[in-house]
């Protein structure tokens, strides 16, 4: 029985890439770890790194990190036992995904672990999916990975078009796809960019992140990104995960990231969001925010360049007056002399613009707004 099961195991081995194997021989330390531990004599314990607000920092580079604040697990604490078992559970349950090669979603995995103690007994290892979902990020960060390299997936969300070609290794095929090719829906951005995804080629001169999907198609129909050489993307509101992640990834290839969103709180916070990262995602670091992005409107100050907004604008809500003196007191934030002055702008006229404003005058009007923006580097760093 016991050949069988090794013969079985290195089957499953071949068909994984040499990435996955990286990921499940560190599942397996773990495991190993800790039962050398129990051998030992000692109580197993499992380390991750503090992911609350305290331990979130930002530095010169640019974007929000983890401290080294450390947390340990300790199964012979009557307080860390239930914790400390749930989270061998999650780590055990990833190892075993890794080995069939199969994804699942975090919703597929608390599913999957739930009455993992057996049918005979009332316990349930997981009351509610929350209490699954804060252990995979423990193991993200101690493990030093992502969730999608332990074949756990998210909602897809963004689209993108232009002169990009991508292989895409996925369920035994291989698919090169064509993003000048997919017509006025684009190519939806997985959850997972890294792993069995290659760039084969990818010909733009800078790429441009559109807060909203209309304005996107507004700008897929003209053919701006064929006529500007640009790759354009939308993460249709808060980015994703795997829309960050692709950003990010473009961004290492020296292109130059413009996001276009509305001046107000959502705007802001999306666009932060994807140039500094976010404070539940910090243990993630530099490999999900883009500090090198740069805002290229909607801004306030566009007002005095376009005659025509000052009549577009709209009164400012409390949420965005709020969010307006929230980013001013951030330190990343208000060392920018443009940034802290159209927020006080906004603040001092209770007003706000959102980009498909820029509609009024024609509906091509977009395309020209970007385009000057571009030449001119009237940028918000």
């Amino acid at each position: 029985m016991a050949k069988k099961k090794e013969i079985s195991l290195e089957k499953s081995d071949a068909s994984l890439t040499k990435e996955d194997i990286i990921v499940k021989e560190k599942l397996t330390s773990l495991g190993k770890q800790l039962i050398k531990e129990i051998e030992a004599g000692q109580s197993p314990y499992f380390e991750t790194v503090v992911r609350g607000r305290s331990n979130v920092l930002h530095g010169e580079e640019g974007y929000l990190y983890l401290g080294d604040k450390k947390e340990k697990r300790v199964f012979l604490n009557v307080a860390q036992a239930k914790k400390f078992m749930q989270t061998v559970a999650v780590a055990a349950k990833c190892k075993k995904f890794k080995e069939e090669n199969l994804h699942t979603s975090i919703r597929g995995l608390f599913y999957q672990l739930k009455f993992t103690l057996g049918e005979d007994l009332d316990e349930e290892l997981f009351e509610e999916q929350s209490e699954s979902n804060e252990l995979v990020e423990d193991l993200e960060v101690a493990l030093n990975l992502k969730r999608e390299d332990l074949n756990l997936s998210t909602d897809r969300k963004g689209v993108v078009a232009g002169n990009l070609v991508i292989r895409d290794k996925f369920g035994g095929e291989e698919t090169e796809i064509d993003c000048t090719k997919q017509g006025r829906s684009g190519w939806m951005i997985p959850s997972d960019v890294d792993n069995g995804m290659e760039f084969i080629d990818v010909d733009v001169d800078y790429v441009l992140v559109i807060e909203k999907d209309a304005l996107w198609q507004r700008l897929n129909e003209d053919k701006f990104w064929k006529k500007e050489n640009c790759l354009i993307i939308t993460p249709k509101g808060q980015a994703s995960r795997g829309c960050r992640r692709l950003i990010r990834k473009l961004a290492d290839m020296k292109l130059p990231i413009y996001c276009f969103m509305d001046c107000d709180a959502w705007g802001w916070y999306i666009y932060w969001t994807i140039k500094t990262g976010s404070m539940n995602l910090a243990y993630l670091g530099r490999n999900i925010a883009t500090p090198e992005a740069k805002f290229i409107g909607v801004t306030m100050s566009d007002i005095e360049r376009y005659d025509f907004l000052k009549k577009l604008t709209i009164n400012a809500k409390e949420v965005d007056l709020k969010r307006a003196e929230e980013l001013l007191s951030y330190p990343w934030i208000s060392r920018h002399q443009d940034w802290v002055k159209e927020l006080k702008i906004v603040l001092d006229t209770k007003k706000k613009i959102e980009q498909d404003a820029l509609q009024g005058p024609r509906l091509t009007f977009v395309g020209e707004y970007v385009r000057e923006k571009v030449e001119n580097k009237q940028f918000l760093y």
